[in-house]
């Protein structure tokens, strides 16, 4: 599989393959590339209605040549260290956060939360999110607020008085429940409809469909997400088999 960045033939061969109707995992397929990698290369540049090979290669020179000049600012603060190669990191990071996005969340805050994520201490500040993202305060303030609002992350001020926004080893899960919750909400304002529609028409039974399929869903969820849980963060057990004080936190 080649690696390093797209060629303006291969922004070419990804136009004719949207303009073909082409799926992103077919056109991934004959450029021998990631599916990831098409799907990133379309979104970041105008969607598949609107990519356009010369001005998608134009940009992406844009954005090098920018990355080139701000590249030394604020770079400490995100997953560097430990031997890592800087655009290795970069483009895991653009793939994550365009991951997050097709999962519904707004580009800021996807931008936002990826950080938090690859950040070895799970923390940042505010300055430093601004500074990694070349984004303005108010720009990384609104996307803290929605993050914070979804249960998503949480914030303490450090020594020095900074408010500190963190991530906790469960938000995977405190995610996963608040997503069986919405579709549990589904089933029970699908249900509604039933009593409101009568029975017996064709609207109440796909009614009845949508609540019976919802409630399936999110009680299964929820089970396993519970499961998984107590298995991720089960205490180890001592030799004498009575059990540890410490978790799989750490």
């Amino acid at each position: 599989m080649p690696g390093g960045r797209l060629t303006q033939q291969e922004r070419q061969q990804i136009a004719l393959g949207l303009a073909d109707g082409l799926a992103y995992a077919e056109v991934a397929r004959r450029l021998d590339r990631p599916t990831s990698t098409i799907t990133r290369e379309v979104m970041r540049n105008g969607g598949p209605t609107a990519y356009r090979a010369d001005l998608a290669h134009r940009a992406t020179e844009r954005r090098a040549h920018r990355r080139r000049a701000t590249l030394p600012r604020g770079q400490g603060a995100v997953a560097q260290g430990h031997g890592r190669d800087p655009e290795a990191v970069r483009e895991y990071e653009e793939a994550f956060t365009t991951l997050l996005m097709h999962q519904g969340l707004p580009k800021m805050m996807a931008r936002v939360l990826t950080c938090l994520f690859i950040a070895d201490a799970g923390s940042l500040t505010a300055s430093e999110l601004v500074q990694h993202l070349q984004v303005s305060p108010a720009s990384v303030s609104k996307a803290i607020a929605f993050l914070e609002e979804q249960g998503l992350i949480r914030r303490q001020r450090d020594e020095r008085r900074r408010e500190r926004y963190f991530v906790d080893d469960d938000v995977w899960y405190q995610s996963t429940i608040a997503s069986a919750r919405g579709i549990a909400q589904v089933a029970e304002t699908a249900r509604k409809g039933v009593d409101v529609l009568g029975p017996g028409s064709p609207a109440t039974v796909r009614l009845e469909n949508i609540a019976r399929f919802s409630d399936f869903i999110s009680e299964s969820i929820f089970r396993a997400a519970e499961q998984v849980r107590e298995i991720l963060y089960a205490k180890p057990t001592s030799p004498d088999g009575t059990g540890e004080a410490g978790s799989a936190h750490g």
